[in-house]
């Protein structure tokens, strides 16, 4: 998979791929990664990127020249790599919610192109000539596009296979089945006084899915509700939907 980043502070991404999961899966060649900064495409001796917003107000707006040729020299590079098809995306507050659902499909692309911006945002036009989709990583505003896309890339990196040691573990992972994650637990068996679940120490391998399955629905069901309401009943086993009536039905009663 390539990924070119369209950035203004391109030392940012070093991190990325000097550590941790991210850092093997690009060692391990399962992804290429280019950055292409947009001052590179200027004609002027200061380099500027930027430019006084139309009818006024304050702070500054990205250009859309610099950007688009950057852009250009970001397909180039996929077409090199032997792409034929690049996505362009823009992270925005303004766009989208990046969810796993959205991460997954990301994930078969062969380039994405991510674009981040910086000051008070990007020509329209730019966004209109180039802009594939926006996407958010929240309702909040950062200082610039390059937290939300090493977000973006480090979510699909740890979906390429052979990126993790344990294949099963994007498969399990909060989200995955559109459940938040259930509990963990490692060593010591007491810490402070409280105990590892005895189920979890059963060695019975049905008995410890079924915990593990049920405390996602009841984590899902006390701290993120709103997931419940968009998972279709005939995705949940038989077993699992019996817990949740349980659950309803506790509720109801405590509601009395």
């Amino acid at each position: 998979m390539q990924f070119d980043l369209i950035t203004l502070f391109p030392e940012m991404f070093d991190a990325l791929v000097d550590c941790g999961i991210t850092g093997r899966a690009y060692d391990r060649s399962l992804y290429r990664f280019a950055t292409h900064n947009p001052r590179d495409f200027t004609a002027d001796p200061h380099q500027t990127v930027d430019g006084r917003p139309y009818g006024g107000g304050p702070g500054m707006v990205m250009r859309a020249e610099p950007l688009r040729a950057a852009i250009a020299a970001a397909r180039q590079n996929g077409r090199q790599q032997g792409v034929t098809q690049a996505r362009v995306i823009y992270l925005s507050p303004q766009g989208a919610t990046l969810t796993q659902t959205r991460v997954q499909s990301l994930a078969e692309a062969q380039q994405l192109i991510l674009l981040c911006g910086r000051y008070e945002g990007i020509d329209e036009r730019l966004l209109q000539l180039e802009v594939d989709e926006e996407l958010s990583i929240g309702d909040y505003v950062l200082s610039g596009g390059e937290l939300a896309a090493m977000v973006v890339m480090d979510a699909i990196i740890r979906l390429l296979p052979g990126a993790l040691g344990d294949a099963l573990s994007a498969a399990q992972d909060s989200f995955s089945e559109g459940l938040l994650d259930c509990p963990h637990y490692t060593r010591p068996e007491v810490y402070a006084g409280l105990a590892v679940p005895s189920e979890l120490l059963s060695g019975h391998h049905g008995g410890i899915a079924r915990w593990r399955q049920q405390q996602a629905l009841l984590r899902t069901w006390q701290r993120r509700p709103d997931l419940l309401e968009k998972i279709d009943p005939a995705h949940l086993s038989d077993e699992q939907q019996s817990f949740l009536r349980s659950l309803k039905k506790k509720e109801a009663h405590l509601d009395l």
